[in-house]
């Protein structure tokens, strides 16, 4: 099941500084994971989240939650997460590359 499309900040650790990144993001939470999509795969947080997949997700309301991240490519997941971040809007057609998070621990 799909919640609406949320803002988030999501840090992860520099792939060549080793320092900590923090960028404010749409994510989406679609059966108990978190997805962030992007055009192209060249962004640092892409990225940096491929090199060190242990990354943080911090939400309004001081609710925090610790994860790991991967790469994923099943094309017809990337549609549909694409779909959900972009309701009714062209860009959801948009070609994408995706990352999923999965919750290791919630810190709140």
């Amino acid at each position: 099941m799909a919640n609406p499309p949320i803002r988030v900040r999501l840090q992860t650790v520099g792939r060549k500084t080793g320092q900590t990144h923090t960028v404010k993001i749409t994510a989406v939470l679609y059966n108990g994971e978190y997805y962030f999509t992007r055009h192209r795969p060249d962004s640092d947080w892409f990225l940096n989240a491929l090199y060190n997949p242990e990354v943080v997700i911090y939400f309004d309301h001081n609710k925090t939650i610790h994860g790991t991240a991967e790469r994923i490519h099943d094309t017809s997941l990337i549609s549909l997460i694409s779909s959900i971040k972009y309701p009714n809007e062209l860009r959801a057609e948009e070609r994408r590359v995706a990352i999923k998070v999965t919750p290791i621990s919630d810190i709140t």
